[in-house]
């Protein structure tokens, strides 16, 4: 498999525009037929979603014609073929190798895609807040299973028909207990780090609702606290 339309010795500044161009324009064309959809149907669809692109720019983007190519553009042409900006920026699977930047050596499509999205990490790349979401997001699903097998373990403990079965249940339900009580703390603690940059932490789910600190505390400076 190669890359569409492009020598791959060529890599001056104009031919990477062009080449990215040209990953989007035949991962749309691709994904557009794979639906069974008419260029019409597709700009039908970016209507809908409310950002509208006209049948003949589709067209023109899927031939090579159209000279640019805004990201909202391909953010809603992602959203209207069900799938995601990156998938096509770099088609994997469909362009074996591209370019990330201008004057650099063409690399597996994959690879690109994984920096691109920071699956990956780069030396000396600030991933700003994501690694702190993402390990919020971890910590939420940990805290809301433990309080589910705790609950579980209580109903379980509640109705054991042997001192045994409501021992091992009691174990259990302290053992989770203590699973939340240690996710509820990172939490918490990772949301204050979060607010100190300045930022504001993800929604937590009702049943997590005592995570955060009273109002009082939580307006306090890091200062203050200590």
């Amino acid at each position: 498999m190669t890359q569409r339309g492009f020598d791959d010795e060529e890599d001056d500044v104009p031919e990477w525009a062009d080449r990215i161009k040209a990953n989007v324009a035949g991962e749309v064309r691709r994904r557009r037929k794979e639906m069974g959809w008419s260029a019409q149907d597709l700009a039908d669809r970016c209507e809908q979603l409310g950002h509208p692109i006209p049948r003949n720019v589709i067209a023109n983007m899927e031939s090579g014609r159209r000279a640019n190519l805004p990201l909202v553009d391909v953010m809603v042409l992602a959203a209207a073929l069900e799938t995601y900006p990156p998938c096509l920026i770099f088609p994997v699977g469909y362009v074996d190798r591209t370019q990330e930047l201008p004057f650099q050596d063409l690399i597996p499509t994959w690879e690109a895609l994984r920096r691109f999205t920071g699956e990956e990490e780069v030396a000396l790349h600030d991933a700003g807040l994501v690694p702190d979401f993402e390990r919020h997001a971890s910590l939420v699903r940990t805290a809301l299973a433990a309080l589910e097998e705790e609950e579980q373990a209580r109903f379980t403990a509640k109705t054991a028909t042997s001192r045994a079965q409501r021992e091992e249940a009691e174990r259990k339900r302290s053992e989770y207990a203590d699973q939340a009580i240690s996710a509820k703390y990172n939490l918490r603690y990772l949301r204050r780090g979060i607010r100190d940059e300045g930022a504001t932490p993800p929604d937590l789910p009702p049943a997590l609702g005592d995570v955060d600190p009273p109002e009082s505390e939580a307006n306090t400076t890091s200062e203050e606290r200590l």
